[in-house]
């Protein structure tokens, strides 16, 4: 399977899944929000099938995406004697590494990133449900000194 017919599935898959969150109200009765884990909606399922996808990328990249080095800086010294398109070879084989290498930074990055994701929502999560039970606390306060 070429590269592009994986990109194309992996991005239909993903507009199927179509990953939402939302963030529910406090409880109109003033109890104030949830406890410390919260409400948040995230399915765990999608944003771990976006980070596997990532990593399995990252794998076949970092395996496929160098396997003709070694013969294309081969053939670029070989042609530098006679044509000056073995230095044009020497410099896109080069230029090849070290997109490959942004590349498999970027599939780790994604991968590494959605592993923490589900963490750092439930935690804004928390800080939003304490914020509110305060902002209702200083209401409350405010109208007993109104009185």
């Amino acid at each position: 399977m070429s590269f592009d017919d994986e990109w194309a599935e992996l991005k239909a898959a993903a507009a199927e899944r179509q990953v939402s969150m939302r963030l529910n109200q406090l409880d109109p009765g003033g109890r104030g929000g949830p406890g410390p884990q919260g409400d948040l909606e995230i399915d765990h399922q999608d944003l771990a099938a976006i980070g596997d996808a990532a990593f399995r990328l990252r794998q076949r990249l970092g395996t496929d995406g160098d396997h003709a080095k070694a013969s294309t800086h081969e053939a670029a010294a070989s042609l530098k004697k006679d044509f000056a398109l073995g230095a044009a070879l020497s410099t896109l084989a080069d230029k090849w590494h070290d997109q490959v290498g942004t590349l498999l930074d970027a599939c780790a990055h994604i991968s590494n990133h959605l592993d923490y994701t589900k963490n750092a929502h439930a935690g804004d999560e928390h800080w939003l449900a304490t914020q509110f039970k305060f902002a209702q606390l200083n209401q409350g306060f405010e109208e007993r000194a109104q009185h």
